[in-house]
């Protein structure tokens, strides 16, 4: 008697093809995120490799007595390595990776910033003046993965130099970037700026604060940028009602990285000491009716076309979560912003270390 042999089951072909998509799915996905970390590996491995041959040179042939035919070194290993692998050992190339080592010279900063940042986004930190700045730039770029195009637009706009940060003195914006590198918080001072430069609304040399506010939400992607990390909008004109009269607050947003509400109001002309009670009242009405569970307090701030210094001070206004600067909608030239923002930076410090030295 033959015996009869069970045939194996398989899946009716309508189910196999509808699966065939979705696996089809899954698998690109496999293989795109191995490329791109076996792409992040590639370039870590680079970058550690550029700055350990810049270390090496720069300790055994750049320094003591060698210093003095350290550029004839350079030019020999450059010219042998460069026939053995390629051009990217030329001696511009090398002077780079001294340069990196030079500026950088915690390899386990560098171990952790090669993880996110390219080779060619060292090139553009490595040759910033200042510490400060560049280290800014760094942490910064790192944390929010800008492009090596975002991170030379950030520096051009001269960003770090028109935050809040720039303007404390270096041991607190030392001690705040070594905050941000440890716990990757970013703090009111390294997103709120002064001035901010609202050039693309394209506004007419005469313009009142609804024409201003019309502007902004017609360039409200725009506006977001320059506002920094994190920003999303709320609301316009948001309505407040206390005691029977009206409020309301000209725009209303969140920043998910502060995990805070911000208000903005729109001034023409210069800054006025009864702005700050109009703002603290905004501001604590959001805290009692708006603030979710787990958000920090709201942070307010008054977008003026002009500052007085003396009265902000007077009224310290950062102990109220308020932050007044001013607002360009024309750009001068490049180098009268530079000059402009540079000495507003330098008067700032000088101001703080002033009054902390005297403890007023």
């Amino acid at each position: 008697m033959s015996q009869i042999k069970p045939q194996k089951k398989t899946a009716p072909a309508s189910v196999a093809a509808t699966d065939a998509p979705q696996l089809l799915m899954d698998l690109r996905q496999l293989i795109e995120q191995s490329r791109q970390a076996a792409a992040a590996a590639v370039n870590a491995g680079l970058t550690l490799m550029y700055w350990h041959i810049g270390q090496r040179i720069r300790t055994e042939v750049l320094s003591g007595e060698r210093a003095s035919y350290g550029e004839e070194i350079v030019s020999t290993v450059s010219r042998q390595l460069t026939a053995d692998y390629g051009r990217s050992f030329s001696a511009k190339s090398l002077r780079h990776m001294i340069r990196f080592a030079e500026v950088f010279p915690n390899l386990e900063i560098v171990s952790t910033l090669s993880r996110q940042l390219a080779w060619s986004h060292f090139l553009e930190l490595i040759y910033l003046k200042d510490p400060l700045a560049r280290d800014f730039y760094a942490e910064m770029c790192s944390i929010e993965r800008w492009s090596v195009r975002t991170l030379r637009e950030r520096v051009d706009s001269m960003l770090f130099e028109r935050t809040a940060l720039s303007k404390k003195p270096g041991e607190t914006i030392r001690s705040e970037l070594d905050t941000l590198r440890a716990e990757g918080e970013v703090s009111p001072p390294l997103l709120l700026k002064d001035p901010y430069v609202l050039d693309f609304l394209a506004l007419e040399d005469r313009y009142l604060e609804k024409g201003l506010e019309d502007a902004i939400l017609r360039e409200l992607e725009h506006f977001l940028l320059e506002l920094g990390a994190g920003f999303s909008f709320v609301a316009r004109q948001r309505r407040i009602q206390l005691d029977n009269d009206d409020f309301y607050i000209d725009l209303l947003f969140y920043n998910r990285k502060l995990r805070r509400l911000v208000a903005i109001e729109l001034k023409l002309g210069e800054f006025r000491a009864e702005y700050k009670g109009q703002m603290e009242l905004y501001l604590r009405w959001l805290a009692k009716h708006d603030q979710e569970p787990g958000d920090l307090p709201p942070l307010g701030i008054i977008l003026c076309t002009g500052k007085k210094q003396e009265q902000i001070e007077l009224l310290e206004l950062d102990k109220s979560g308020i932050h007044v600067a001013e607002y360009l909608t024309v750009l001068p030239p490049r180098e009268v912003f530079q000059q402009k923002i540079h000495e507003a930076m330098v008067q700032a410090r000088l101001r703080v270390e002033r009054r902390e030295s005297t403890g007023a």
